[in-house]
């Protein structure tokens, strides 16, 4: 970290002397038709062939010597904007990019530089463009971003029905979800059948997969970062769509022209309406609500309040139910200090909850357990100059886990039960800089300096043996105050980047990032279900740590129609949290005792073709992995594959714009079978009981999984004199109706006519399937 700052500190100096004699230009770039700023523009110096892009916030700055200069706006999908400047004195310039209309066999579906694969430095990162997605096809007519990720490379899903995914060999809690910067830690509606991201509101999102800013931190695998829409300041207008099992509606307009707007998007589920004409006495819905309101004070400061609420709900004959739900608010200060330090501080709260209760007379309770987090982020970009840009920042978050709590009825044979709330400060410290030392070899290099605080108020019980989960014995107990230190993690991440061109179509990029995790999934399962909860790192649980290296050859063919990726990973990661074999998790008030750490390791190689321009446009992605780990005091200390290892992955993707009226999509996706553990055996004991004997973690693997998806979208031909558009979306999902395994159980075998074989002992595997085949059907409007 000496040498970072030692570092920066000269760089400063330089940039002082450097800068005589030369002057800045800045300012954001903006759709013309929405007011919404552009993330990812390219701005050109013809003269010099050098440039920079748009930040996160739409903003840019450039420091020139002195002299006129021809500055190209270049953003694809939108006409290339050429602007002459006379720069004898620092100058603000905002500007608005029309959208371009093309012919159909020159679409565009992407929203990036067109030769960003091969120029910029990222690797290990995918853009989803939003528009894109909503062609292809989507279990119940539903888009998805989520379903989309699990067919990148480098990305695993445990099955159908979930909105779990496993990034390099990670487990799902080890990735960061945010949306506009809140962390989400369910992403699922109806246990996965949909994602909380309504495609409606949706802006921009990013996977980073590896070469992860220092900026971000707190997983081990990935970050998902999702922005939604700030809304239109230049006209009203909405879109709805009426799908099987959901429909939603978005409004957005300006509170007044180009200074301010906002943006109200709402979904819900109507299952619970069909059982009830069925006259079904279950509820079964979901809904979410997106909403944000921003305010460009001046070309210096600008404001935005974002708000997310989802929630599902479950009532079975009104006598046993059980709900959860995500609510995020994010507040952020876009603040410009000069004309080459940028701000964003944010003030963010996140909360995740879930309920389960039973009202029958004996057995009648209550279940209930939330987290909550409050963080204060400030970050800061430095611009010195064309081919060198700083980011630094602080980040603060507060969080109180409230892992349980059981209150019964009054006639209920269950006993109230609450387990102690833990409490967590997280401080982050980061610095970046990205250098492009010549017009083939560019730098990123940084770290992340991370200092994790388990506070009270708590009691942390000392054990005479801490393994010991059968029995355990409490010797000791200590008790801490509010806010009282109890234990403190500090630990320092290094991120570094790569990108060397070979030619004009051609580069090589390698990465290297160590990422910590202080919040730990607690759950034995392979797909996180609402039920889980999470812990802080503690006395007796270490902060997870993993350490990933990358290498990439990049390669674009055809006038960049084409875009070719190869990365190999290798990701070491030490202490993973995991659980003794048959570990008792809900409501243990000796928790402790079931933990388990040990070592995992993961390694493989990601293939990816993709093609952007044309009328048929889509990628193909492969990726061969393997993930091991090593678990003392788990299945008798030996290595075994983690639930989510998939040896192999094939995804094919493609959209086909067959005229202005037609669009067809189509997807292939096709894994081998994940690991799952079963019974050996079993044995009879005491008075007739049976149990399993279980010889191996994940020693067995499921049928291997593949499924065709086709849609097919109608936009009908507009009248110039109607106001609004529509469109009609067919989807048929599992197309050969492909028994796919969900997951497996066994139970005692039996005969055709369900009597009990033998003595019991033996027992037989039943595997459980989720959809055959699904049409859908959904209608949407534009106004």
């Amino acid at each position: 970290m000496r040498t970072l700052l030692f570092t920066v500190c000269a760089l400063l100096f330089f940039n002082t002397v450097w800068a005589q004699d030369k002057f800045t230009l800045n300012g954001y770039v903006r759709d013309a038709k929405s007011g919404e700023e552009l993330i990812g523009v390219t701005i050109l110096i013809e003269e010099s062939g050098g440039g920079v892009n748009t930040n996160p916030y739409g903003f840019y700055s450039l420091t020139l010597p002195e002299g006129e200069y021809n500055i190209q706006f270049r953003y694809v999908g939108f006409k290339t904007k050429v602007e002459k400047v006379v720069l004898n004195k620092d100058l603000s310039l905002n500007i608005n990019l029309e959208e371009e209309t093309v012919e159909l066999s020159e679409v565009v579906v992407t929203a990036e530089r067109q030769d960003a694969n091969v120029t910029s430095i990222q690797m290990s990162k995918n853009e989803l463009d939003i528009q894109q997605i909503k062609k292809l096809p989507a279990l119940f007519g539903e888009p998805d971003i989520i379903k989309t990720i699990q067919m990148l490379p480098g990305v695993v899903s445990a099955g159908e029905g979930t909105s779990s995914f496993f990034v390099r060999g990670g487990s799902a809690d080890q990735n960061l979800i945010l949306i506009d910067e809140a962390p989400v830690y369910d992403p699922s509606h109806l246990f996965g059948l949909f994602s909380v991201f309504n495609a409606d509101v949706i802006k921009d999102s990013e996977l980073y997969k590896g070469g992860i800013p220092s900026r971000f931190g707190g997983r081990l695998s990935s970050i998902l970062e999702v922005r939604t829409k700030d809304g239109n300041n230049k006209e009203l207008r909405g879109e709805a769509g009426i799908g099987l099992l959901a429909s939603s509606v978005m409004l957005e307009g300006p509170i007044k022209k180009d200074e301010s707007s906002f943006i109200i998007s709402a979904r819900r589920s109507y299952v619970d309406l069909f059982l009830r004409l069925a006259n079904q006495k279950n509820l079964v819905y979901f809904y979410d609500i997106n909403a944000k309101v921003n305010w460009r004070a001046n070309n210096k400061n600008r404001f935005f309040l974002a708000l997310y609420t989802g929630r599902d709900d479950f009532n079975f004959d009104g006598n046993f139910g059980f709900d959860w739900g995500n609510r995020t608010a994010t507040f952020r200060w876009n603040h410009l200090f000069n004309d080459k330090l940028f701000s964003n501080t944010s003030l963010i709260a996140s909360s995740f909850d879930y309920g389960l209760g039973s009202q029958e007379q004996s057995d009648g309770f209550q279940w209930d357990s939330n987290l909550e987090e409050y963080s204060f982020k400030q970050d800061l970009n430095y611009f010195f100059n064309p081919r060198l840009t700083m980011d630094f920042g602080y980040h603060l978050t507060y969080r109180k886990f409230a892992p349980g709590k059981i209150v019964p009825s009054e006639e209920s044979i269950f006993k109230t039960v609450e387990l102690q709330n833990e409490y967590a400060l997280d401080h982050a410290l980061y610095l970046s800089l990205q250098h492009q030392v010549s017009d083939k070899l560019t730098f990123e290099y940084g770290a992340r300096l991370s200092v994790f605080q388990n506070i009270g108020e708590n009691t942390v019980y000392t054990y005479l043996d801490k393994l010991d989960n059968t029995n355990p014995i409490r010797t000791d107990s200590t008790h801490y105050g509010s806010f009282e230190n109890i234990k403190t993690y500090v630990n320092f991440e290094p991120r570094f980047s790569a990108r060397y061109i070979l030619n004009n179509e051609s580069s090589l990029k390698a990465s290297y990032n160590r990422m910590v995790q202080n919040t730990h999934l607690i759950s034995s399962g392979t797909v996180p279900l609402p039920f889980n909860t999470w812990a802080p790192s503690s006395t007796y649980l270490k902060p997870q740590i993993a350490d990933q290296f990358a290498l990439g050859y990049f390669r674009n063919f055809n006038d960049n129609r084409f875009e070719f990726s190869m990365e190999a990973f290798y990701k070491d990661i030490s202490n993973v949290t995991d659980f003794a074999d048959n570990a008792r998790i809900f409501f243990n008030q000796d928790l402790s005792t079931e933990f388990r750490q040990g070592k995992s390791e993961a390694y493989g190689l990601e293939l990816m073709l993709q093609k952007k321009k044309g009328a048929l446009t889509g990628f193909i992605a492969y990726t061969l992995s393997r993930v091991n780990r090593t678990v003392p005091g788990v299945n008798q200390g030996r290595s075994f594959l983690a639930n989510y290892d998939r040896r192999h992955n094939l995804n094919v993707v493609g959209t086909y714009d067959y005229n202005d009226k037609w669009t067809f999509g189509g997807s292939f996706t096709y894994g081998t079978g994940r690991p799952t553990t079963l019974p050996s055996g079993s044995y009879e004991f005491g008075d007739g009981q049976i149990a399993d004997i279980i010889t191996e973690r994940n020693g067995f693997k499921l049928p291997d999984f593949h499924r065709v998806d086709l849609s097919a979208t109608l936009v009908p031909r507009k009248n110039k004199d109607k106001k609004y558009e529509t469109s009609w979306v067919f989807s048929l999902y599992n197309v050969y109706s492909r028994k796919n395994p969900f997951s497996i159980y066994t139970r005692v075998k039996v005969d055709e006519d369900d009597n009990i074989i033998g003595d019991g002992t033996e027992k037989e595997a039943r595997l459980i399937y989720l959809f055959p085949i699904l049409p859908s059907v959904t209608f949407n409007i534009n106004f």
